[in-house]
């Protein structure tokens, strides 16, 4: 992986760990970020060796959305700028939602803006007990990003999704869990150990099943019930023909615990 500016990006046993770095900017998206993202995702989508992907925060915010500083520094190049920088964004959020690898988010702190949108897109969300969500876009004039006008309305409904979006509500962790935005809660100073055990189990788990788990849920919204059930049907056959799927049923005639290699 490149030196990035940005971000901080290792990997363990698995996991690519990707921390959002600009804690002295709020964690701000700005366009530097958002390329660091886009190349990141995909050498995570392009990299055998990783199973597993966790999307994290360092300081005491996940992320306040666009670095709106420095696109008003930009004047009135500002458009300009910032429809390059929701190239890159949304690539790596679409990369990430769709990819055959399982993506766990770690919420440390405010999740506003693009940051809310970010916080979305995980298979498994997990909030700290001091993280808030507000999409805030309308306060500022601005429209929703980062695909949060599709997944919110798939997560907790199209009225709720409204009120966010129109009156920039401020949840806590416990509502966005209870709205089904996060997973769980923990609390903070448990949480990135939480989260990247969480990581480590998916990226030891049969990845290949998750990855097409991932496509038929992504697409169920779209289909129709014969459209899904002949996708489902497909993908069933095509995990027993799969190293994975051959030792998971091996592995429950035998009673004894399967060991997957993602293959």
């Amino acid at each position: 992986m490149q030196s990035l500016k940005t971000l901080d990006f290792k990997q363990d046993e698995g996991v690519a760990i990707i921390t959002l770095n600009r804690p002295d900017s709020a964690n701000g998206i700005d366009l530097t970020m958002a390329k660091e993202l886009d190349a990141a995702s995909k050498y995570c989508e392009e990299e055998p060796s990783i199973r597993a992907i966790l999307l994290t925060s360092a300081g005491k915010m996940f992320s306040a959305g666009g670095d709106l500083k420095s696109f008003a520094a930009e004047g009135n190049n500002m458009a300009a700028l910032v429809e390059t920088l929701i190239v890159h964004l949304h690539a790596a959020i679409e990369r990430l939602a769709s990819m055959p690898k399982p993506v766990v988010i770690a919420v440390n702190g405010t999740a506003a803006g693009a940051g809310f949108s970010l916080a979305c897109i995980g298979d498994s969300v997990i909030a700290s007990d001091k993280a808030k969500f507000t999409m805030a876009y309308s306060a500022d004039g601005l429209t929703p990003d980062g695909g949060a006008s599709f997944f919110l309305p798939r997560l907790i409904g199209m009225r709720k999704t409204q009120e966010l979006m129109l009156e920039n509500t401020l949840l806590s962790a416990e509502d966005a869990k209870n709205l089904g935005i996060a997973s769980q809660v923990e609390d903070t100073d448990s949480l990135f150990d939480i989260a990247l055990a969480k990581a480590k189990a998916y990226a030891n788990a049969p990845t290949k099943a998750f990855g097409a788990i991932k496509h038929l849920l992504n697409q169920s919204f779209s289909s129709s019930l014969n459209e899904q059930l002949t996708e489902e049907g497909k993908q069933m056959v095509a995990s027993m023909k799969t190293k994975d799927g051959k030792e998971g049923i091996e592995a429950f005639l035998n009673k004894r615990k399967p060991v997957f290699t993602g293959e």
